[in-house]
């Protein structure tokens, strides 16, 4: 099983910095507008390093060097600052989702020891596609550093009671109606309890496929530069949780279609596959009544539709919408797939015109995630999405 081992993290100075201001949603659900907006709040906004573009006003500079000097004088100047001695970062999250109802999701921050999936108690559960993982390997190779945690699930029982804490958190904030506290644990004791507990067993990945990828390819790298091991570069930053229907809130990602030729009839394209039926978006509960329909929704700009899986279509794949879908959108004249979060955003696209259609998904449940971990598949690429997601800048880590 994998080791999961505490580290002298690299932080925020809290007197110096707003949490609010510096840290970020994960890279990849960052729009170019959006980090604009935060860099606006804060110059010193964590997207600065971990989602480096090209600086007009410095077109020869590489962005993956700029962001590796940047986060070398952040630390130097103080605005980062190490921890005195390593330890594990408890990390809790409270929202409130679209049906009132109180979510929470509680993990540890540790380095976890990498492993190729079947080696070592380490399961993937979803596909891959190769242009993020290029782009982190650069920012990996510049930083010599984690700045953003993959994030796993394990089945070890009682792990979020060894969590719990009365100490005073090292920061509580709120941003975009999600309350996160953090946490240090130093106590030699409670440090050793939670390494042995989540140590003691496989890990499923259940985000940041990309990143666990990347650091695997980034750690072969070391190995044979340095002729052996490759150190810090051996483990990964990791946000564990344990694998409990009440720690996790698991959502679809929902797709938006271009690319059809004019005038091209889409109900008639996806009849085959589906049974076309009437389903209207009122604005709350879509994805439970799509769940209670048993089917997805097609988005039309002038109409919406229910499409319950024909049962051939239904045999041929796994009980997904992703892997269905698929088999219906391979026999389409060469659409252009692209994933969007957010049932509001699927529906504007598609009202605008930036998407021909979209398609709404139901999630998959905790179980599926485990039993395709635990069976050696993967799911297709974008088919889960879980909220609500730690903020990038919580913690940094050293791989020197």
């Amino acid at each position: 099983m994998p080791r999961f081992e505490p580290f002298r993290g690299i932080r925020y100075n809290t007197t110096e910095s707003n949490p609010v201001e510096v840290t970020a949603p994960p890279y990849d659900v960052i729009s170019p507008a959006q980090r604009a907006e935060l860099l606006l709040a804060s110059p010193a906004n964590v997207v600065r390093i971990d989602l480096p573009v090209a600086d007009p006003v410095r077109p020869e500079m590489d962005p993956y060097v700029d962001a590796a000097e940047v986060f070398a004088e952040w630390r130097n100047s103080g605005i980062l600052a190490e921890d005195p001695d390593p330890s594990f970062t408890v990390y809790r999250m409270e929202a409130t989702d679209e049906d009132g109802i109180s979510r929470h999701t509680t993990g540890v921050i540790g380095a976890m020891q990498l492993s190729r999936p079947g080696e070592d108690g380490i399961l993937p559960h979803e596909f891959t596609t190769p242009k993020a993982k290029s782009d982190r390997l650069d920012l990996l190779r510049s930083t010599v550093a984690n700045l953003s945690p993959v994030w796993g699930l394990s089945p070890s029982a009682g792990l979020t009671a060894l969590l719990e804490t009365h100490d005073e958190p090292l920061a509580r904030f709120n941003v975009d109606d999600v309350t996160h506290t953090v946490w240090r644990i130093t106590e030699p004791s409670r440090v050793a309890a939670i390494s042995d507990a989540v140590s003691a067993h496989p890990i499923v990945i259940a985000d940041g496929h990309h990143r666990y990828e990347t650091s695997l390819a980034y750690r072969d790298e070391r190995r044979i530069a340095d002729g052996g091991d490759a150190g810090g570069a051996e483990s990964v930053l990791c946000f564990v949780v344990e694998l409990v229907d009440d720690e996790l809130t698991v959502g679809p990602i929902h797709r938006l279609v271009s690319g059809l030729p004019e005038g091209f009839d889409v109900i008639a394209a996806l009849e085959p596959f589906f049974e076309i039926g009437e389903f209207e978006i009122t604005g709350t509960r879509t994805v439970r009544r799509l769940e209670e329909a048993g089917g997805l929704a097609l988005v039309l700009p002038d109409r919406t539709a229910l499409l319950r899986p024909r049962a051939e279509v239904i045999a041929a794949a796994r009980d997904l919408d992703t892997s269905r879908l698929d088999i219906a959108l391979a026999a389409l004249p060469e659409p252009t797939v692209v994933y969007q979060h957010g049932i509001r955003n699927v529906v504007g696209r598609v009202a605008s015109g930036e998407a021909q259609v979209g398609f709404l998904l139901r999630p998959a449940t905790v179980a599926q995630i485990v039993e395709i971990a635990h069976g050696g598949e993967r799911m297709p690429p974008k088919t889960t999405f879980f909220s609500p997601k730690p903020r990038t800048g919580v913690v940094f880590r050293d791989l020197h």
